[in-house]
């Protein structure tokens, strides 16, 4: 069974204490904890990163090994052409989540480049849209493997 890479940019380990009239009181550890829970038997690789290159690799390494990837890529959605790039290469659904409604906020944060290559993209759900990204993911992946099996 291929995993969801659960993938995590800059800034996002600070959760919980960074703008919590923002980005609420819960923690990176929470949301890892959901998103295994709500996985179930589907291995779930969760991983969080301040650089590009790091969330790239990590990208390259989902092309080969990963059924999905949920991405909340935080402010390399909106600069990083190169992440852009990387995400095309997926051949899977990638789910992007933004904790914030990033519509509702400056301008600087309405145009995600990750958002064109996204299959669904969750924002404003607070760290609840990671769980919603899992479990939508999990029901897209169970349902395409039903379908291979008949």
């Amino acid at each position: 069974m291929k995993p969801i890479f659960v993938l995590n940019g800059p800034n996002l380990n600070r959760l919980g204490k960074r703008e919590p009239e923002i980005y609420g009181t819960t923690t990176l550890a929470q949301v890892e904890q959901t998103c295994r829970d709500v996985a179930g038997e589907l291995p779930v690789r969760f991983l969080q990163t301040n650089g590009e290159e790091a969330l790239i690799n990590w990208v390259h390494e989902a092309i080969d090994e990963a059924a999905g990837i949920v991405i909340n890529p935080a402010g390399l959605s909106f600069q990083a052409v190169s992440l852009y790039d990387a995400l095309k290469m997926f051949p899977g659904p990638i789910f992007e989540v933004h904790i914030s409604n990033i519509h509702r906020r400056e301008p600087i944060y309405h145009h995600s480049l990750v958002s064109k290559v996204a299959t669904v993209v969750i924002a404003g759900l607070g760290a609840r849209g990671y769980e919603v990204a899992v479990a939508e993911m999990v029901r897209m992946l169970t349902d395409k493997s039903e379908k291979t099996a008949k």
